[in-house]
């Protein structure tokens, strides 16, 4: 219910000279919650720690987000010395580089090269390295639990039996999604305009989306063979109410789970019912964190004369610059592109109130941009 009706019920109340509580709603500030009841810390970290899977929603720029995942990473450490971490960020290809990077072998830019972290996550390492050092000094196994964005698009596209199993990492098929997940991927596909045109789009988002969930699911399951308790860190749209990965995981017969968010009070109070397992109340922690990195507002996939727009955003740097869908950005700042990260790297680290000068083909003429980016980061 929208807090403009709470404050009309509590006005109402006063006025019939009743008492209304509507303290509880969110989690406070470092309480964790369990079906909307207080649950104390050690008697859930006990109970979370004896389970075989522990999954770690997230929002991947939210740097709360990172420190929630930290704490509770190093309080479940201290119940079971001998997990696991499994990570969304990263496909199977870096797994050498994860284990070096435990093993101590390599530092941060020799492990950020060595996993291609910038082309197959693009967020920023920063807020991922405060958990990666964790790992590293406790010697805790990292996991890679991915697969490339072009093995999924294989995957739901070709379908199962037409790519070998040697390529697809010994995946099987995904369950069907639940009717309810269903809904919630319509909606999200309704934000992506520019993929309605593609005869059978939909299907086809749908079942790339499942390829993403059964890849970490049974990446988790597979690690769960070798350590007593794998905690998956992942974007909590994979995690919510026990669709997507927590659906996979079932159906891999894994049913020893327990799904985690991190819950503001800027999100939706009371939360919704059964959105996770249990949630833990953060403060105000806006203050706290980082100014947001410049952004173009373009999504960008790899071309070999560079990086396509697959989708320019409205009201967006990109827009303002000239980009359109289908352009090639062969170069920027005058430097050529060979993948999405250089892109990436190169908006983040551009100053407020810069231009960025873009190399573009279209329609086979090369053009000239400018991307302006405002005074101050959105």
């Amino acid at each position: 219910m929208p807090r403009r009706h709470h404050a009309a019920l509590l006005l109402a109340a006063l006025l019939c000279g009743q008492t209304v509580a509507l303290a509880d709603e969110c989690p406070a500030a470092g309480e964790w919650r369990r079906q909307g009841e207080a649950v104390a810390p050690d008697a859930l970290l006990r109970e979370l720690a004896e389970q075989r899977v522990v999954l770690l929603g997230e929002q991947h720029e939210r740097l709360a987000h990172h420190r929630w995942q930290l704490h509770t990473l190093a309080a479940l450490h201290g119940h079971q010395p001998n997990l696991a971490i499994g990570l969304e960020m990263l496909p199977r290809e870096a797994q050498p580089a994860l284990d070096a990077w435990v093993a101590g072998e390599l530092d941060e830019t020799a492990f950020l090269e060595s996993s291609d972290w910038h082309d197959a996550w693009g967020y920023d390492p920063d807020l991922y390295l405060p958990i990666l050092h964790f790992a590293r000094m406790h010697r805790v196994p990292l996991v890679a639990l991915n697969v490339t964005p072009e093995l999924r698009r294989r995957l739901a596209t070709e379908g199962w039996e037409e790519v070998p199993a040697a390529e697809r990492h010994g995946l099987t098929a995904p369950a069907p999604a639940s009717p309810e997940y269903r809904t919630l991927l319509t909606e999200t596909y309704a934000e992506h305009p520019s993929e309605t045109a593609v005869p059978g789009g939909f299907e086809r988002f749908i079942d790339a989306q499942l390829v993403w969930d059964r890849a970490m699911a049974e990446g988790l399951a597979d690690a769960s063979e070798h350590s007593p308790l794998v905690v998956g860190l992942m974007g909590e749209g994979h995690v919510r109410h026990g669709h997507g990965v927590p659906h996979q995981l079932d159906a891999l017969g894994i049913t020893a789970q327990r799904t985690l968010l991190a819950w503001s009070p800027d999100q939706e109070c009371p939360p919704p019912a059964a959105i996770a397992d249990a949630l833990f109340g953060l403060g105000d922690e806006a203050r706290h964190e980082p100014a947001s990195p410049m952004r173009l507002g373009v999504m960008i996939v790899p071309d070999p004369a560079g990086v396509r727009v697959a989708r320019v955003e409205p009201d967006s740097v990109a827009q303002a610059s000239g980009l359109h869908e289908d352009d090639i950005i062969s170069a920027a700042a005058g430097r050529p592109l060979g993948s999405p990260g250089e892109l990436i790297d190169l908006v983040r680290r551009q100053a407020p109130g810069t231009l960025l000068p873009l190399e573009v083909v279209r329609d086979g003429e090369i053009r000239e941009l400018l991307a302006r980016f405002p005074g101050e980061a959105p």
